[in-house]
């Protein structure tokens, strides 16, 4: 369905052709003055210098040719060459009408779909989730719901850090407690048990003790690191050990995942790359991308036109050791063969863009990805306290993401029962949603590469830019939907009509904007102008609410009308949240 700015910049082009200028001076902006106009065109001002005339005259001139009244109940020209206008109500009510039928609420699906690989989450085995993976999570999980809701075939790689020295690490320090176990038996041949000889409680205790004595114990250390380097030669006992590991830990990281609504499609890690490093470095070698420098191997990544120092990228340590950007372009090369993608989208910490920018121009460079293969980066800033820090516990440690999650919980189950008669575990379970909202609304609502304070008693609040707020608003539709049903009502027998006051059509006007905003933020790969959108939805909504008595009106056509246009607010704005990566309760 065609978008209403474009529907409308459709009028001005034709207009502008019919008054003798060029269609491309017909472009529609919102107006930047709402008290002024709804919409406006400054293609007048464009073309003064082309054609020699003053702005205003144009604008005169094509003005003159848009008064049939059948869009546009008021449209002038304002010195020194704006176009103003504003919609009819009965121009709006009609492709919102249109909007409502439509299987995908006016949102056009790509039309040439492309196959998308986003690489998020890239949490490490053994390990408990933190804060600091909660931006990837979210972000990546949104991006991936978007790509889909637009039409694209989109596939989601956790990307586990699961093959170095951290199970070495573990590996030396199950020996040292457990030596008697048959994994550290190099002559054993049978068959190894199937129950891991530990748990993930375990994992979490092991490995920072084991990081701990690596950094006081130079001799403890390079255990770990012939632990590394056996298991990656094939030990079996190692291997045997590792696939514990990695079955304890994937269990345990699917449940905490899950608690934030994220799931992927693929759980690969640094691990399914390995096959495919030796063959990488024969080809960088051999076509003479890589050369040796100090006993490294290096691919010279730096352009004439760089304006900053881009760093050679080392593929391969003195030591015959690789490193994270041969892994990345080792499972590029993987991904090319198992999936060929049109598209591979990274989303980590913005700290290691220089990381990618060296690891896409040898993938481009050398041939790894086909010519045409979009690679692309969105690096996210952190998410501090309110001292302006990376957030932290209140000792100061890393607090676990489990455990964050289940504070807000608490603090919405606390609201919830303070402000209504409730369930206790109905309450819990609108808490949890109540909660995952404000999460992950708190984060999406900021641009993804910049910084922002997590502030619990502002994202758990039920008033102003919050998860809550847009919560309290959709269960408030829905309440109303449900009392109109509960009196009798059909609200699918309803049609929305011409807005009665200015309120309503505000509401209309942001419904309209629908398809352009899911089309603009799935372009530019911002899902913070969805929050934005929902936000002014719900502000608009409220305000009409507030407004107008809904229920009592004795007018039973514009009532029905206006039932109508709250169903498709409903739908509008689930819709938007479930991109974003929740739900909404059906009371709160």
């Amino acid at each position: 369905m065609q978008k209403l700015l474009d529907r409308i910049g459709k009028e001005l082009e034709s207009a502008f052709v019919e008054a003798g200028y060029d269609a491309s001076y017909g472009k529609v902006t919102l107006s930047n003055r709402p008290d002024l106009c709804e919409f406006q065109c400054n293609g007048a001002m464009a073309g003064a210098k082309a054609y020699k005339k003053a702005p205003i005259m144009i604008a005169n001139d094509v003005v003159a040719r848009l008064q049939d009244g059948s869009i546009f109940e008021e449209i002038s020209a304002v010195n020194p060459g704006f176009i103003n206008m504003t919609l009819t109500k009965e121009f709006l009510a009609e492709y919102l009408r249109e909007m409502q039928t439509d299987e995908n609420l006016s949102v056009e699906k790509a039309a040439q779909p492309k196959k998308i690989m986003i690489d998020y989450g890239g949490a490490n085995v053994a390990k408990p989730l933190h804060v600091g993976h909660l931006r990837s999570a979210i972000i990546g999980e949104s991006l991936k719901r978007l790509g889909r809701f637009m039409g694209h075939e989109v596939i989601g790689d956790v990307h586990l850090g699961d093959w170095g020295l951290q199970m070495g690490l573990i590996i030396t320090e199950l020996g040292k407690r457990q030596p008697e176990l048959v994994y550290f038996q190099e002559d054993f041949d049978g068959e190894y048990p199937t129950e891991a000889p530990f748990t993930i409680s375990d994992l979490e205790e092991i490995y920072p003790a084991a990081s701990k004595k690596s950094k006081e114990d130079a001799s403890y250390k390079e255990e770990a690191l012939q632990a590394t380097f056996d298991l990656q030669q094939g030990r079996r006992g190692y291997r045997a050990l590792w696939d514990h590991i990695m079955k304890v830990s994937v269990t345990d990281l699917k449940k905490n995942y899950g608690r934030l609504n994220v799931d992927f499609d693929l759980w690969k890690g640094e691990s399914d790359a390995q096959p495919y490093i030796p063959e990488l470095l024969k080809k960088l070698t051999s076509e003479g991308y890589a050369h040796e420098d100090q006993g490294a191997l290096v691919v010279d990544v730096k352009l004439e036109s760089d304006t900053k120092e881009i760093p050679p990228c080392i593929v391969q340590k003195s030591d015959g050791a690789s490193l994270y950007a041969t892994t990345d372009l080792a499972t590029l090369v993987e991904r090319r063969r198992l999936y060929d993608p049109d598209e591979v989208l990274y989303v980590t910490d913005k700290r290691q863009e220089m990381h990618f920018v060296q690891v896409f121009r040898v993938a481009k460079m050398a041939g790894i990805v086909k010519e045409d293969t979009k690679l692309s980066f969105l690096g996210f800033g952190t998410m501090n306290g309110k001292d302006g820090k990376p957030f932290k516990t209140r000792d100061g440690g890393v607090m676990r993401l489990e455990h964050l999650i289940s504070d807000i919980n608490e603090e919405m189950y606390r609201k919830i029962v303070d402000n209504h008669e409730i369930d206790p575990d109905e309450a819990r379970v609108t808490a949890q949603m109540v909660g995952l909202a404000a999460i992950k609304y708190g984060d999406l609502s900021n641009q993804a590469t910049k910084d922002y304070v997590f502030d619990l008693d502002r994202f758990t609040s039920f008033e102003g830019n919050t998860g809550p707020y847009i919560l309290y608003t959709i269960v408030r539709i829905k309440s109303i939907l449900n009392k109109y049903q509960a009196a009798g009502g059909r609200p699918e027998e309803g049609v929305i009509g011409n807005a009665a006051n200015g309120s309503e059509k505000a509401l209309m006007l942001e419904l309209s904007k629908y398809n352009s905003v899911m089309e603009n933020a799935f372009e530019e790969i911002a899902p913070h102008k969805i929050c934005s959108y929902i936000y002014d939805l719900a502000n608009a909504f409220n305000k009409f609410y507030h407004e107008t008595k809904i229920l009592v009106e004795e007018n039973e056509t514009r009532k029905a009308s206006w039932i109508r246009l709250l169903m498709l607010a409903r739908d509008v704005l689930e819709n938007c949240i479930g991109v974003l990566g929740f739900e909404s309760p059906e009371r709160m």
